[in-house]
């Protein structure tokens, strides 16, 4: 059973930065996307950031590009999300997941099918 771990989330100030790591238990070559969704109370989940493990290509949501970067080391089984000049609104559960999908890594969740159980990330009030 592969298992995803995130860490790194806590409270950051207004304007603050933080990175986010998600470890995987296999081979980045057992799937070909990655990506960072979160949730904050109320909201439905949304889709942050997302890599493919071969080649460079990311997509970013709107409300993060400029922002936030997806990154992977591919032989630590790690990938990150580094959040910066972070906003209200960037509060939030952020989870980690991957899966086998066709055409690119996008940030919709169709595709992604193993996901961990989440850090907290609470920005600036």
């Amino acid at each position: 059973q592969v298992q995803l771990v995130e860490s790194g989330g806590g409270s950051v100030q207004a304007g603050g930065n933080v990175r986010l790591s998600c470890s995987v238990s296999a081979s980045f070559y057992s799937f070909n996307c990655l990506a960072w969704f979160r949730q904050a109370p109320g909201k439905p989940r949304e889709g942050v950031a997302a890599l493919t493990t071969i080649g460079s290509a990311t997509t970013y949501a709107d409300s993060v590009k400029g922002r936030f970067t997806i990154s992977r080391e591919t032989a630590k089984r790690r990938a990150y999300l580094q959040m910066n000049s972070l906003k209200p609104e960037d509060s939030a559960m952020y989870y980690c997941a991957v899966g086998t999908r066709g055409g690119e890594c996008s940030v919709d969740e169709q595709g992604y099918n193993l996901w961990g159980q989440g850090t907290q990330v609470t920005g600036p009030s």
